[in-house]
């Protein structure tokens, strides 16, 4: 659960960033995204492969997204995306608390 957890919110962060410089020509979603969703999608598979380190990063990575979009969020009020992210990431934080 822990690896579809961290590669499932990876790809929505990817897609996210992608979608973000599409509809707004935002470099920085395209970037942040980029980074985050492959840096969640290396630490779920480098758990699957019995790393100590996979766990870790997804957990800070999703913690640190999901503070992110909260306060964008709170900001904004609209749930697209920042509410989504904070939901997605909150799912994300239960699946890798599980073993």
């Amino acid at each position: 659960m822990i690896t579809v957890a961290a590669v499932g919110y990876g790809i929505l962060a990817v897609a996210g960033g992608i979608l973000g410089y599409v509809k707004a020509g935002s470099q920085t979603s395209l970037i942040s995204g980029l980074v985050s969703g492959i840096l969640l999608i290396v630490a779920g598979i480098a758990h699957q492969q019995g790393t100590n380190w996979g766990l870790p990063l997804a957990v800070v990575v999703t913690v640190a997204l999901i503070s992110v979009f909260a306060v964008r969020y709170f900001k904004t009020r609209k749930f697209m995306p920042s509410g989504l992210m904070v939901l997605a990431g909150l799912l994300a934080i239960a699946g890798l608390s599980l073993r």
